[in-house]
């Protein structure tokens, strides 16, 4: 584990993430990141772009994509509602020797090594943490650590961006900070062929017909307004196939439609809830009245 000295005080840095984690189609998405963190001038700052969606339609991934396209380590720090302002910043831990040692943040490691941070489900934090990055998220970009007594200025190089899903259970951002995290970058559901195509990208096992099967059953869920995900069918094919492969049949061969649409029905039910069950029994039905 690297350190670092800030005024005096020495810091343990956290690893970047290294996660395999692919961003599939949608490119203009990725320029709009991007060009947030552009510098076009000596008194020009990078932006903090707020990434906002339904749950499991691919913010992190975007995040962690677009920071990884510039050649940089990303720095993953996921937000709860118990996020204490230290812990965005540096937390004192007790060493084997007794001493007090001090453990930067992901966000902190990030802002010196020059590398992204990506705040995760940023609108679970309170005011109060939110009020500790303050000003690292305007020109003067840098924080202040209570604890170790010091001022941490960020390297030139490190930019930032939270992810925010648009359900209710989250805090409401104060204005100032809500100014600080622009801009805002909309994150909604895939079209179907590049649906397809991020499901065949995670699930590179699985035969044609069962992704068909999914992205169908998604498509169909997002016309009628459900909140399923492209996570969720990537979740209902895994467990699927897992059950198929227990039970002795080989899912990476073409098998009957009413065994493959039973496994997926029943991981529907149990990984989300037997509306979404029902959905594959009707798609099965379509099926067979065509």
């Amino acid at each position: 584990m690297e350190k670092a000295i800030i005024q005096g005080v020495e810091l343990q840095l956290t690893d970047p993430d290294d996660i395999p984690m692919a961003w599939v189609g949608r490119e203009e998405l990725v320029m709009q990141v991007l060009a947030a963190w552009l510098v076009i001038g000596d008194d020009d700052f990078p932006l903090n772009p707020r990434l906002v969606g339904r749950p499991g339609v691919g913010k992190t991934t975007l995040a962690y994509h677009a920071g990884r396209s510039l050649g940089r380590s990303v720095y993953l720090f996921q937000a709860t509602m118990d996020t204490r302002p230290e812990d965005l910043i540096v937390t004192p831990v007790i060493s084997d020797g007794g001493r007090i040692k001090y453990m930067a943040s992901a966000i902190v490691t990030a802002m010196i090594q020059g590398g992204v941070g990506v705040i995760d489900e940023g609108n679970r934090m309170s005011e109060k943490s939110w009020a500790s990055l303050a000003p690292l998220m305007d020109n003067r970009r840098y924080v202040e650590s209570v604890v170790a007594g010091i001022k941490i200025h960020a390297h030139p190089d490190f930019r930032l961006c939270t992810t925010m899903n648009d359900d209710a259970s989250t805090f409401e951002l104060p204005e100032y900070i809500h100014s600080r995290l622009q801009p805002q970058i909309t994150i909604d559901f895939p079209e179907r062929e590049e649906e397809f195509r991020i499901l065949q990208k995670n699930l590179p096992f699985a035969t044609e017909d069962i992704l068909e099967y999914v992205v169908d059953f998604l498509q169909a869920s997002h016309q009628a307004e459900e909140r399923y995900s492209v996570r969720d069918g990537i979740n209902i094919a895994r467990y699927a196939l897992k059950r198929l492969a227990g039970r002795g049949e080989d899912p990476s061969r073409p098998m009957a439609d009413s065994r493959m649409v039973e496994a997926m029905g029943e991981a529907a039910g149990m990984i989300l809830d037997e509306a979404a069950a029902e959905y594959f029994q009707l798609l099965l039905q379509d099926d067979e009245d065509d």
